[in-house]
């Protein structure tokens, strides 16, 4: 479906007027945005060296940065131990206090959303590509690199491009055994993963309405797969009693206008859609999982974690399906929560040894198996079911190794049956 000719703005439109102090922004304008929020991860600590080289004292608002380290953790090389001390040093020198060092961590996007660093109206931007997750909150949360980032914590200010919007419109009920997970792999399957390159991802409509806010970040997490800037959902009650509690700074709610000017509309409605799964080798090789499942493709590892699926709902989830059954004997099953705090909810809750009883390997919280730089490499002939974000060649390790993602009932599904299995059957 063609976009419309209204003259209203998006809801990207409007947080960039706010951020920029102008009344009007239109897509292609480049502006000077105002940040709320600035992320490091490890990657970050490319960041120490262009900041300190542009003669900036000292960072802009040390309450508005955040660091994470979440990729390898512990330390699992020589780099990343000095990534690490990289990180420390300059958190001290600059008196950067909200550091989530070993010990006290998790994926960054899950701290950032469940600790209330990013609100409805903001500005954020982190040097990780799935800074897109937070959009569901209502802001325009975007990956930038470092020397931006730099740019970032030395001024608080970023030139940015306004994105055109690609309004996805969500209708109809889902099935049970049907999740987030599955919407979102079933746009993909649509947009492609260049199909939103530089574009705002706003998603609506009655489904999105009634989807929680973990869900909601499991569906503009992936929106990074589609090439886009940024991915968003209007705020709403659901979003105000997440952050009741939670924000760390008042939050400017705003929603696109009804005669907003989208470049394109995509209405997709999932009554009586299956679980869906993305095939190698990209996460836009989309297919009704129940078709996959008819093949028998049998598995070798099982991965139950990232930013995208690894929040406590997921590992309940996966939990109630594991339950009264052990990991096949020929898979290796990892589960790593998004969260140091997700992690002690899952022991207080019984889930750790849930799965722990039934085989699978419970692990600190971490960017874990998701990009294969710290645990669960796969060898080059095997496969693993996964509810991470990408399956792109060399994701797990070597190029030659094939990744499903799913949702975390059907990794479960796949780690107790041994090949990939439609989770219906358990339910």
């Amino acid at each position: 479906m063609s976009g419309n000719n209204g003259h209203g703005q998006t809801l990207a439109e409007k947080i960039l007027s706010r951020a920029s102090g102008l009344d009007r922004v239109v897509p292609g304008q480049i502006i000077e945005g105002q940040v709320d929020l600035a992320m490091m991860h490890e990657q970050g600590a490319q960041t120490v060296g262009p900041f300190h080289e542009m003669g900036a004292p000292r960072v802009w608002d040390p309450e508005r940065v955040v660091i994470a380290i979440d990729h390898w953790v512990p330390a699992s090389t020589e780099g990343a131990a000095v990534l690490h001390r990289i990180l420390r040093k300059f958190a001290a020198e600059q008196h950067l206090t909200h550091f989530y060092d070993v010990g006290n961590h998790g994926i960054c996007h899950q701290i950032l959303a469940e600790d209330g660093w990013v609100v409805p109206g903001d500005l954020a931007v982190g040097t990780d590509s799935h800074t897109n997750m937070l959009g569901a909150v209502g802001a325009v949360a975007a990956g930038i690199g470092p020397t931006e980032m730099a740019a970032v914590l030395a001024l608080g200010k970023l030139w940015l491009k306004v994105p055109p919007t690609l309004n996805v419109r969500v209708e109809g009920r889902l099935g049970k055994g049907v999740v987030a997970k599955d919407i979102v792999l079933r746009v993909l399957g649509e947009v492609k993963t260049t199909g939103a390159t530089y574009k705002s991802v706003e998603f609506s409509g009655p489904t999105i309405e009634r989807l929680s806010m973990p869900e909601r970040f499991t569906i503009c997490n992936m929106t990074t797969e589609m090439g886009a800037k940024c991915g968003m959902m209007p705020p709403d009650a659901t979003t105000e009693e997440y952050l009741r509690n939670i924000a760390k700074h008042p939050s400017h709610p705003l929603r696109a206008d009804a005669d907003a000017a989208y470049e394109r509309q995509i209405t997709i409605n999932v009554d009586d859609m299956p679980p869906m799964i993305a095939c190698p080798y990209s996460p836009d090789n989309v297919r009704p999982l129940p078709d996959v499942a008819r093949e028998h493709v049998k598995v070798d590892q099982v991965f139950l974690g990232s930013c995208t699926n690894a929040r406590i709902e997921d590992l309940r989830e996966g939990a109630a399906l594991m339950r009264g059954h052990k990991v096949h004997a020929d898979v290796r099953f990892i589960v790593s929560p998004a969260s140091t705090k997700i992690y002690k909810q899952a022991l207080e809750e019984g889930l750790l040894q849930v799965f722990t009883d039934a085989g699978a390997v419970f692990t600190n919280s971490s960017c874990s198996a998701c990009f294969g730089g710290n645990m669960g490499i796969l060898a080059p002939d095997e496969v693993c079911a996964s509810s991470s974000n990408r399956n792109f060649p060399g994701r797990m390790g070597p190029k030659e190794a094939r990744i499903y993602l799913m949702s975390p009932q059907a990794t479960v599904a796949a780690a107790i049956r041994g090949e990939i299995t439609d989770p219906r059957e358990f339910l």
